[in-house]
């Protein structure tokens, strides 16, 4: 079966623009997402980030919902260190009253970045992410103590954002996952990765909801007519990378005319060549060749192009040429 294909959007930010047309973009990329064919639209959180305008997916996804009629709507993720689960189910319960049999709960356990927005958030000692999510479950099957209000119209499937102890987590509760970044091996050694998805797979403990291990892959995917074309639709994010690594701060993206006339330090282009090599960027035969590669590697079910670039035109033609190139298939969830 052909792996689903499905794009996350944190809503990036870019210079020069109020922070409100990052996510008017968003909501009108998951217009385009839909009329492309694609299998399901994510979107994350993020606190105190300059670069993310998304730090609400309740809420943004609810807009998206207003907007599409028939692709999967997800969160990947909400950071539920952050939340009540009980919050969680009710917001996402509320959600399916919109959109019955299309949103999607991705859980992550970040505690946020830095130490003031851990303050504001107030994010204290170890938060327990496997009885938290236990609860959250509870709550939307409604075998809770309390019966949490609205009732889902739908079920609503849950995934964890998972690194390292997170596929542990979800592979004891019986819950799908979404992947990324060094477990995926893109840019380095594969095996340790790999390793790491066998023994989930391995140790998994069936669930009602999902009776299966599930994979699906995040990393940022660009298409475009030229190799150099390519490279130039990622270096905005590539520079925003080094930015954060070597100033602390996740700025907003610029455009590539403007970075590329910068002298960088050999520390921020190190940065910049990390960003590019996890990435997957290039012709169509080149990103086929490489994703199926990946795909294969993984046993992915799912991939999720996490995709941004400062050109929002440039951006939409990579969208259609990955979904022209991978048939946007509509598979079972």
């Amino acid at each position: 079966m052909s792996p689903a294909l499905s794009l996350l959007d944190r809503s990036r930010t870019r210079v020069g623009e109020p922070d409100a047309a990052a996510l008017i973009g968003t909501v009108e990329r998951a217009v385009r997402a839909e009329r492309l064919g694609f299998e399901r639209f994510w979107v994350a959180e993020h606190h105190g980030v300059p670069g993310i305008a998304g730090a609400a997916p309740a809420v943004l996804l609810a807009a998206i919902a207003g907007r599409t009629t028939s692709i999967r709507l997800g969160s990947a993720g909400v950071m539920l260190p952050h939340h009540q689960p009980l919050v969680v189910a009710e917001q996402f319960a509320t959600l399916s009253a919109f959109a019955p049999g299309r949103i999607d709960l991705g859980l992550g356990r970040s505690p946020g970045f830095t130490a003031p927005v851990r303050q504001a958030l107030r994010s204290t000692g170890e938060p327990d992410f496997a009885h938290d999510l236990t609860e959250l479950r509870a709550f939307l099957a409604g075998s809770a103590p309390i019966t949490a209000h609205p009732r889902p119209a739908a079920a609503v499937p849950v995934y964890v954002l998972a690194t390292g102890s997170g596929l542990t987590v979800a592979a004891e509760l019986g819950l799908p996952v979404i992947v990324g970044g060094p477990l995926l091996g893109v840019a380095g050694d594969p095996e340790p990765g790999l390793a790491a998805l066998a023994d989930y797979r391995r140790t998994y403990r069936p669930s009602e909801e999902a009776p299966e291990p599930r994979v699906a892959i995040s990393l940022d995917v660009l298409v475009a007519d030229t190799s150099g074309e390519a490279a130039d639709l990622l270096l905005p994010e590539a520079w925003a990378m080094a930015q954060a690594r070597t100033t602390g701060v996740f700025p907003p993206l610029e455009p590539v005319a403007g970075i590329r006339a910068r002298t960088l330090t050999p520390r921020q282009q190190s940065y910049v060549d990390q960003t590019a090599a996890a990435a997957i960027a290039g012709t169509p035969a080149q990103v086929g060749s490489r994703l199926a590669e990946l795909l294969d590697r993984t046993g992915a079910a799912e991939l999720v192009a996490s995709s941004s670039t400062h050109d929002r035109t440039a951006l939409a033609a990579s969208d259609a040429a990955l979904a022209a190139l991978l048939g946007a298939p509509r598979t079972a969830h």
